[in-house]
């Protein structure tokens, strides 16, 4: 599977065997169900740019923000275990439990802060 990617947005690249088509739907925006399809990239790829487009002209038209994707704000379950051995490790280190989270995401991503 794929991705695309406009305007903040991004959306998934999928095959319908049955229709015989490909099709997706913006990732992050379950109540918003913003989908799309075509039968080649280049179509999928405009009806994509044409859905959030719309969406976002409708929220224009209607006065109210676009939802976002994702917001960066995310609850974690963690055991008692793991939530303690953060804490300690984040005040080993002089930080908050969040960017002690947040610094081992990234990491495992490959992603440099």
């Amino acid at each position: 599977m794929g991705y695309l990617k406009y305007k903040g947005y991004t959306g998934s690249v999928e095959y319908s065997e049955e229709d015989k088509c490909l099709f997706g739907k913006v990732q992050g925006m379950m109540r918003d169900g913003i989908t799309y399809e075509g039968q080649t990239v280049e179509e999928l790829t405009k009806d994509f740019e044409g859905a959030v487009d719309d969406y976002l002209q409708m929220c224009q038209e209607k006065g109210v923000e676009p939802r976002k994707p994702y917001t960066g704000v995310l609850n974690v379950r963690l055991s008692p275990e793991i939530h303690s051995g953060a804490a300690m490790a984040a005040s080993k280190e002089g930080i908050t439990i969040n960017a002690f989270i947040r610094n081992a995401v990234a990491r495992a991503l490959g992603i440099t802060l």
